[in-house]
């Protein structure tokens, strides 16, 4: 059976992007988080991260220090009773040549080589133009914007957090 994925960007729509977040003291998860997760979970979901995380390339953190924030977030999903199926993660720097930072959909494969996922029924949910556009990329044709500042476009729809997408995904 053919698995049905809510795709999550992580800083920005998980926790506060305080810009190059990789430390437990200053990871602050978005309110309403676990509730919209739950909500996926649900409604028979499950859900993947995909993220950007140029400063593994900069060096401004190690791939350890992102490990260990991964499994610290995961960790804390579990105890709301949330399962992260997988994270995937970028460590390139904007000016590498990668296939797989957004919106490049590079994560979006290998998510489709480790799992039999339906993309048809899937939705894609970002605070970055470049999420969208990694989800249109891909083919996801369920995508949701975070921003307080933009409209609903025919590329996405928009929300103001996570968890108000429980008032969008609803099947």
């Amino acid at each position: 059976m053919q698995k049905k994925i809510v795709y999550l960007d992580r800083d920005g729509v998980i926790n506060k992007d305080f810009g190059y977040v990789y430390e437990i003291s200053k990871f602050e998860f978005c309110d309403g988080v676990f509730e919209a997760c739950n909500h996926f979970i649900n409604l028979g979901y499950e859900i993947i991260i995909i993220t950007n995380q140029s400063g593994i390339g900069r060096d401004y953190y190690t791939k350890n220090d992102f490990l260990s924030l991964t499994e610290y977030m995961k960790n804390e999903f579990k105890k709301h009773g949330i399962n992260i199926l997988k994270v995937y993660y970028c460590p390139h720097s904007p000016e590498e040549d990668c296939n797989c930072r957004k919106p490049n959909i590079g994560m979006i494969l290998q998510s489709l080589n480790d799992f039999n996922i339906n993309l048809q029924n899937s939705w894609l949910i970002g605070d970055k133009i470049s999420d969208i556009e990694c989800g249109k990329n891909a083919k996801i044709p369920n995508r949701i914007l975070i921003s307080n500042k933009e409209k609903n476009s025919e590329d996405f729809l928009t929300a103001n957090s996570l968890f108000e997408t429980i008032n969008l995904i609803k099947k």
